[in-house]
């Protein structure tokens, strides 16, 4: 199938899980159900639809080749799989009983039974891949080593007690007597065949005769019994309950469609490690743009903060240590957006202070100016 096809599944189930989360998150709370078989049949229906909602996610995320629409897939997939074991505990609490009568639920949805199984999420498997291979070359290896490092051990090296002696010589007479009973009884029953077969003998041509209807009788029940198993294939084959041997044969289209699945699931490892790639080189890029502003706005909202401990009580602070978390105390709870107006406003507030200090001053010689002129006229 196409992207779109995923893609298109991945929306419906979207659509689906909003449904649900409007009718779980009413405006109003609903009222609390008292009856036990109703609020069953809601949990039962809540479980159906979260499986089918799980399943189209499943096989969505096993599909899809795009890397980051995978991790948006994933994150829904597992709240999804954590609700269905949700609804399931209640299920069980309610009913007392592992297993669910959910009859009228699929009637009603108009499923079949095999609709709400809970397949395994086949990631399961193809993302521990390399830890499971890992596991088991482990594991071979040692059993292989126990192999050559085992060695047999010595006998005779312990001494038996009394009791431990006594069991051991019961037990080989017991092995013993048994020998000696079982060549008695294979003696007694060649004695037995050697009369049985001289009386055949005696009895000549009857005996052959009953030995050709046994035959007859076998082989005619193996015949029609075959005949049977062949007329009841017909039979099925012709209901439409069975498809002929021709048939049985792998479908082209079947065949084609897992092609394009393993195909699909190369392009995701492909498309994942083209990711990790960017995302690594999109880092290392914005350390080199975007580093040293950053590294400059992060030295001047410290140089700030020293600043302003040193107006409010005269001395400068001491320095956070590593282990309360250094500088990022100081500007933990401020944004860049909060640290640039935070700087515009002081230096705006240091422009104002220079234009005020130079006012004063002006101010100021305009004063003595004048004052200056005055003691001059009064001496004269």
């Amino acid at each position: 199938m196409s992207h779109s096809t995923y893609n298109k599944l991945w929306a419906d189930a979207q659509v689906e899980l909003n449904s649900l989360l409007a009718q779980e998150s009413p405006a109003q709370p609903p009222r609390p159900e008292k009856d036990r078989v109703v609020f069953f049949q809601r949990l039962a229906t809540l479980y159906v639809r979260y499986v089918q909602i799980f399943r189209q996610l499943e096989e969505a995320y096993d599909q899809v080749v795009h890397p980051q629409k995978r991790k948006v897939i994933r994150e829904v997939l597992d709240g999804v799989m954590g609700r269905v074991l949700e609804l399931k505990n209640e299920m069980v609490e309610k009913e007392f009983s592992e297993y669910h009568y959910m009859d009228d639920v699929i009637q009603d949805l108009k499923l079949t039974p095999e609709d709400i199984e809970i397949p395994i999420p086949r990631y399961f498997l193809s993302e521990r891949s390399k830890v499971l291979q890992e596991r088991g070359n482990m594991l071979s290896n040692i059993l292989n080593l126990m192999e050559v490092v085992e060695r047999p051990k010595p006998v005779g090296v312990r001494t038996l007690n009394l009791e431990e002696a006594i069991k051991i010589i019961q037990v080989s007479e017991r092995a013993r007597q048994g020998r000696l009973r079982a060549k008695f009884m294979r003696e007694i029953q060649r004695d037995e065949e050697r009369q049985r077969r001289a009386k055949d003998r005696d009895l000549g041509a009857a005996a052959i005769d009953t030995a050709v209807v046994r035959i007859q009788k076998v082989w005619k029940g193996y015949v029609q019994r075959k005949k049977t198993k062949r007329e009841r294939e017909e039979e099925m084959i012709f209901l439409g309950m069975a498809m002929e041997p021709r048939h049985t044969q792998p479908c082209p289209a079947m065949t084609a469609a897992q092609a394009n699945e393993a195909r699909r699931r190369g392009k995701q490892e492909e498309h994942e490690e083209d990711y990790q790639k960017s995302i690594v080189a999109i880092t290392d890029k914005l350390r080199e743009v975007e580093g040293p502003d950053m590294r400059e706005t992060m030295k001047d909202q410290i140089r700030q903060w020293f600043i302003e401990c040193h107006d409010a009580t005269g001395t400068f602070p001491d320095y956070p240590e590593e282990e309360d978390g250094g500088s990022t105390l100081i500007f933990a709870e401020k944004t860049p957006q909060q640290l640039m107006e935070e700087l515009a406003a002081k230096d705006e507030e240091d422009a104002n202070k220079n234009t005020k200090g130079k006012e004063e001053k002006k101010d100021k010689g305009k004063k003595d100016k004048g004052k200056g002129g005055d003691e001059v006229h009064e001496i004269l």
